[in-house]
């Protein structure tokens, strides 16, 4: 799983970077407006909205446009039109990726999806094809040369979490999606600061790259989660970080 739980970190890292040209708070907006327009303003009511604001604040995305969104969504204005696609498909050596999309116009979307599957050796499935291989969970990671493994095992333990996974220089707790929120405020409580919470998709298994399938993965991630339509690309490749950490920079 390391090279799965290693890009979601750099994967964040970076999008503090891209959240300065506007594109990824947008995407997040628009992620909390759905969300509180299906599941009403209440985020201690609404765990999609909750999971969605926290990931929001994770990107330090301002308060007011936050509040924005929310109101946007339980006023029923904007965005009133988009819906949720899940896209499944192959990457390079045969590498699971789904796609979790927000469209207003789903032929445009799908289109878009296959293009850039196609366009990096990769193919669409049928649904379900890859999805079995995937857990959702929530997932707290934490720096692991700023906190030591027995404070974080306590607080994960005492928080309810179903496991603690060291990879290198990082913790990542994880939690049954419904339990997200509370391990994340037990955690923050015991005086760890956690680098990122949010809910994901983990692999049951993952598939080993070599630096050239993996240079051909990040160009299928990296395309994927440039789209518009895109909010969350998810993969099994297991990349040896000092590779992983070479091609991302």
């Amino acid at each position: 799983m390391s090279g799965h739980s290693k890009w979601a970190t750099i994967k964040h890292k970076k999008g503090k970077e891209d959240a300065k040209r506007g594109k990824l708070f947008s995407k997040l907006s628009r992620a909390i407006t759905v969300a509180a327009r299906e599941g009403g303003a209440d985020a201690g009511m609404n765990i999609a909205l909750a999971n969605a604001v926290e990931k929001a604040k994770s990107y330090s995305m301002p308060k007011d446009n936050i509040e924005r969104a929310i109101q946007r969504g339980a006023g029923g204005a904007g965005d009133a039109a988009f819906e949720a696609i899940v896209y499944e498909g192959y990457g390079p050596a045969g590498v699971a990726i789904i796609v979790e999309v927000l469209t207003d116009n789903r032929n445009r979307s799908a289109a878009e999806v296959r293009n850039i599957f196609s366009k990096h050796g990769g193919s669409l499935a049928q649904p379900g094809a890859v999805a079995w291989m995937f857990e959702r969970r929530g997932s707290v990671v934490i720096d692991a040369t700023k906190h030591g493994e027995d404070d974080v095992m306590t607080a994960a333990i005492e928080a309810g979490a179903d496991d603690v996974v060291q990879d290198g220089d990082q913790f990542e707790v994880l939690t049954q999606p419904a339990d997200l929120a509370a391990v994340r405020d037990v955690i923050e409580a015991a005086g760890i600061v956690f680098e990122q919470a949010e809910l994901t998709m983990v692999p049951k298994s993952t598939v080993e790259l070599d630096e050239n399938d993996a240079r051909k993965t990040m160009k299928i991630m990296d395309a994927l989660e440039e789209s518009d339509d895109v909010q969350e690309v998810y993969a099994n490749f297991d990349i040896p970080e000092e590779i992983l950490e070479a091609l991302a920079g």
